[in-house]
């Protein structure tokens, strides 16, 4: 990392933009600056910390919402003048709770706020970000740790349950159930991915290679 640090081009006060997007959908989440003390911090701790020009102080992005963004890759561009991070965003970018901050655009010289539909697997990669938070860092009561802590046989032993359970649900053929019972199989294999290293980003590789 002291390697990669050496080599980018920082302005007068030690800051470089990073552009922070969404690895599941490409989306522009928001820009920030960081140092390199906080560029250290994020490929330490895998969660992006960016530095405050206007309370001159670090900031870890979801410290007090708990909107954390995992980083999955750190880009660098052809000048070694700024960042793209791709995240896995555990909730909104924008601190008026909008996915991104730039929900706006500029239409006929005036501001006009997106009303785009929220991504489809929005709520799965928020959920993803979460069980794979809970695995770097234990929240005692937790279920989910509870499930890391019990292990394999027991993470797969939900999953076997609440596959069943959408069995049931589907003969039922009843839409509220089906869509409860297909949300927590959702969970447990969200689970069981991040268990195993892996997460939906995976899965949808190998979907994408059967088309």
């Amino acid at each position: 990392m002291e390697e990669i640090i050496s080599v980018l081009k920082f302005d007068s006060r030690g800051l470089i933009p990073a552009v922070v997007q969404n690895i599941e959908t490409n989306e522009v989440l928001m820009v920030a600056y960081m140092n390199a003390d906080t560029i250290r911090k994020t490929n330490e701790t895998g969660r992006a910390v960016f530095f405050s020009r206007s309370r001159g102080e670090e900031w870890m992005k979801g410290a007090t919402s708990g909107n954390y963004m995992y980083v999955k890759e750190i880009r660098v561009d052809c000048d070694c003048d700024c960042l793209i991070l791709l995240v896995n965003p555990a909730g909104p970018a924008c601190h008026t709770g909008n996915r991104s901050c730039f929900f706006r655009r500029i239409e006929n010289g005036k501001l006009i706020e997106d009303k785009r539909e929220p991504v489809k697997n929005d709520s799965l990669a928020r959920e993803q970000a979460v069980v794979m938070d809970r695995k770097l860092n234990p929240e005692e009561g937790s279920y989910t740790n509870y499930l890391f802590d019990k292990g394999e046989d027991k993470i797969l032993k939900k999953v076997g349950e609440e596959a069943a359970e959408v069995v049931i649900a589907g003969k039922n053929r009843d839409k509220n159930e089906i869509s409860y019972e297909v949300a927590d199989l959702m969970y447990h294999l969200t689970v069981m991915l991040v268990d195993n290293g892996m997460t939906w980003d995976d899965i949808y590789k190998e979907m994408e290679r059967r088309r």
